[in-house]
C-alpha cells in the first residue's frame, strides 16, 4: 500500500507542476489537491488556475479585483489568502465578497479597500450594498426588505391555504353515533 501512496503523490506532483501559472509556484498537498503559492509576485490579475487548487496565496501583489466567476471552477479551493492587495471595493468586488461571505468570512474581514476613497481603509464585510453596487450586481443588505408585491403574494398564498383547509373541513363527514 505505501507504494500506491508514494505513486499517486508522485503523480499528482507531476500534474501540479504542469497547469501551475507561470507566475507562481505549486506543491501537492498530502490531502490530495495543490498548493498554488502566488505571494509577493506583483500580480496585478489573478492567473489561469488549476482546478486541483486547494490552498490559494495571493498575499502581497497588486490585485485590485478578481473577475466574477474566477473561482467557480475550483470545487476544492478551501484555504485562500488574499491580504496586502490594493482591493478597489466597487462593483467589480461584489463576486469576491459574495464568494467569500458563503466560503471564507474571516478572510472578508481581514481584507482592507484601497479604494474608490468612501472605502478607503474600511474592510469589504463593512460596505453597504449601494457603497458596492451600481453595475447590475444586487447585494442585499440582511435586513433589506424584498418589496410590498413580495409581502402581497404572500398573503395571497395564505388565504387560499386557508379557504381550502376550510372547504376541506366543511366537506368531511362528522361520523353520528347511535344513541344507546
Amino acid at each position: 500500500m505505501p507504494a500506491w501512496t508514494a505513486l499517486l503523490l508522485l503523480w499528482a506532483a507531476a500534474e501540479a507542476s504542469d497547469a501551475c501559472p507561470a507566475a507562481c509556484s505549486c506543491r501537492a498537498l498530502p490531502t490530495m489537491g495543490l498548493q498554488v503559492d502566488c505571494r509577493g509576485r506583483g500580480l496585478e490579475a489573478l492567473p489561469a488556475l488549476p482546478a486541483p487548487t486547494r490552498q490559494l496565496l495571493l498575499a502581497n501583489n497588486s490585485l485590485r479585483a478578481v473577475p466574477p466567476g474566477a473561482f467557480d471552477h475550483l470545487p476544492q479551493l478551501r484555504d485562500l489568502d488574499l491580504a496586502h492587495n490594493p482591493w478597489r471595493c466597487d462593483c467589480g468586488f461584489v463576486y469576491l465578497r459574495l464568494w467569500l461571505e458563503d466560503r471564507a468570512p474571516e478572510q472578508l474581514r481581514r481584507l482592507r479597500c484601497a479604494g474608490p476613497a468612501h472605502a478607503a481603509g474600511r474592510a469589504p464585510a463593512e460596505l453597504s450594498g449601494s457603497e458596492l453596487g451600481g453595475c447590475g450586481w444586487r447585494l442585499r443588505e440582511p435586513w433589506a426588505h424584498t418589496g410590498l408585491w413580495w409581502d402581497a403574494a404572500l398573503v395571497v398564498v395564505a388565504a387560499l391555504g386557508l379557504a381550502l383547509l376550510v372547504s376541506l373541513l366543511c366537506t368531511v363527514p362528522v361520523p353520528r353515533t347511535s344513541p344507546r
